[in-house]
């Protein structure tokens, strides 16, 4: 199937690994060129080398924090600059600390709020009205299925995904007449480094073994395993793609059916 993503542009948040490098990677793959960004720039030169080894489309990075509160308007000038426009926002962010939501220091609830909540809405209101001007434009926020099934042990991370849920929602009624969508997707137990580093904190907290501990997770979902990068990624591509014109306001979970409500 082609997805229509030859030549658009894409911003993809926090993709010099995990899962924002999978999206950018495969929307590369159909064509798309992509801008993507994080902290660690050596890692970011390296993540370009290698989609742009494979052909198709191109990227490019731009090294870029969202704890400084100055990162929206430098991507929205660097998008103007390198890309003349953008097409496709993919809203990615890491995690907050683990831990109980009745433990959350107030401090770091008011910070990751800003690195995880504000700081994509900032930006995505800054592209926002490039795409209602060319009539076509996608936003994909990937948060986590902890916004339907709250996950023990992520407190931070349940409470402040949950704001982007409204705030998705609300947009996609706004947007979706000048031909802009937004949706989101939520990653169940995908294999990644957070993944491992959230195994491990599991781990330590119960006193088990990280192996018990995977095996246990891995009972709990119905296909019986996690899920791998380029499955979530390939939702993703499809998402922001010009054949999912009719999918708006929607929540995809991609998760193995572990989430038991219906």
């Amino acid at each position: 199937m082609d997805l229509g993503l030859s030549g658009k542009r894409a911003l993809v948040l926090a993709s010099s690994r995990g899962l924002g490098l999978g999206i950018a990677e495969a929307i590369a793959a159909e064509g798309a060129n992509v801008m993507i960004t994080g902290r660690d720039g050596d890692r970011l030169k390296a993540a370009c080398a290698a989609i742009n080894d494979r052909g198709a489309g191109q990227a490019r990075f731009v090294v870029s924090d969202l704890s400084d509160t100055s990162t929206p308007a430098m991507l929205e000038k660097t998008i103007g600059k390198e890309f003349g426009g953008l097409d496709i926002l993919v809203n990615n962010t890491g995690g907050p600390p683990p831990g109980a939501m009745s433990e959350a220091d107030l401090s770091v609830v008011h910070r990751q709020f800003e690195i995880m909540v504000l700081s994509v809405m900032d930006l995505t209101a800054r592209l926002l009205p490039g795409m209602r001007a060319q009539g076509w434009g996608r936003v994909l926020t990937v948060a986590s299925s902890g916004v339907i099934q709250p996950i023990p042990n992520l407190g931070l991370s349940n409470a402040l995904r949950a704001t982007l849920v409204g705030w998705s929602k609300s947009m996609a009624n706004e947007t979706a007449g000048d031909g802009v969508t937004f949706n989101m997707l939520l990653p169940g137990r995908i294999e990644t480094d957070r993944l491992k580093e959230l195994d491990a904190a599991n781990a330590k907290r119960s006193g088990k073994s990280l192996e018990d501990v995977a095996s246990a997770a891995k009972a709990q979902i119905p296909v019986g395993r996690y899920g791998a990068v380029e499955e979530f990624a390939a939702a993703a591509a499809f998402l922001v793609s010009g054949r999912a014109s009719y999918i708006n306001g929607s929540m995809i979970r991609c998760d193995g059916g572990a989430i038991k409500s219906v």
